[in-house]
């Protein structure tokens, strides 16, 4: 029997305003966490894989914490089919670590936060190409436009307009590329995982397997970096604003939304001035 995702507040404008609601909540606050995660690599030398493991293991057990709390054992029922237990292993393995290590350890760390994100906007191109190949169908005129804008703004970014010049790093243009591509599995990848067992379930075990393996490359108790009061308030930001609140509002949005409009809306990150 399918589990409940954890409860949110009843919205009366529809289903598709609920889901719109969603990813932008969740969008603004991956942006904000973006520029946060700049300050700790850049100003405090934190380093990415340490707070990627770091963020994903306490966000993946506070999930999978509050639904056990809500229904006793129902995290584990997810693990007794064999179907959903590879595809939360692909989830955890290439979408969670997927989207969020080549973001933050190559992108942000090496680039700044606007470029990086920018880059992932790549993704609901990515979404629209697999679904056109899947399911035989060309994407609508407004889907097409929405492309054709992301590629634009990809090309001004890239190029600063000029054919002959290159206004990116290479080492980040190519992480963004692959956050676009991990974005791209996320968004689509846990459809049914989601319909069959919720958000909370999901994207807490999704956050956990992340974690683990991420433990294995970076552990977390080699940390280094400047320990204050600021620098531990902005982990905390990360991990409870920028990674629990937001993915799950995401995924949640996958609910009300298709994969194609939940990526295209979740462009809607507040981007820093540089």
């Amino acid at each position: 029997m399918a589990t409940k995702s954890l409860s949110l507040p009843k919205m009366r404008f529809g289903r598709k305003g609920t889901g719109i609601t969603l990813v932008l909540t969740g969008a603004i606050l991956w942006g904000v966490s973006g520029t946060v995660a700049q300050y700790l690599f850049q100003e405090k030398g934190f380093h990415a894989g340490w707070l990627v493991a770091v963020r994903m293991l306490i966000s993946g057990l506070v999930l999978l914490t509050i639904s056990s709390m809500k229904e006793k054992q129902s995290i584990w029922k997810v693990w007794q089919e064999k179907k959903s237990r590879r595809q939360l292993l692909v989830f955890g393995i290439f979408g969670m670590i997927g989207v969020q290590y080549t973001y933050f350890a190559a992108a942000v760390e090496a680039g700044n936060a606007a470029t990086s994100t920018l880059l992932q906007y790549l993704g609901p191109v990515l979404i629209m190409a697999y679904l056109a190949v899947k399911f035989r169908k060309m994407p609508t005129a407004a889907e097409f436009f929405a492309a054709f804008l992301a590629l634009l703004g990809i090309f001004l970014l890239v190029t600063k307009g000029r054919m002959d010049t290159i206004a990116i790093n290479p080492l980040e243009l190519f992480w963004g590329l692959l956050s676009a591509g991990g974005a791209a599995v996320y968004s689509v990848q846990p459809v049914r995982l989601l319909k069959q067992w919720g958000s909370a379930i999901v994207v807490g075990w999704g956050m956990l397997i992340g974690g683990v393996v991420m433990s294995i490359i970076c552990p977390p108790w080699t940390f280094s970096g400047d320990i204050s009061f600021i620098s531990m308030a902005a982990v905390a930001f990360v991990i409870l604003f920028g990674t629990l609140a937001a993915f799950y509002l995401y995924m949640e949005s996958l609910k009300y939304l298709k994969a194609t409009e939940s990526s295209l809306l979740g462009c809607a990150e507040p981007q820093p001035l540089y």
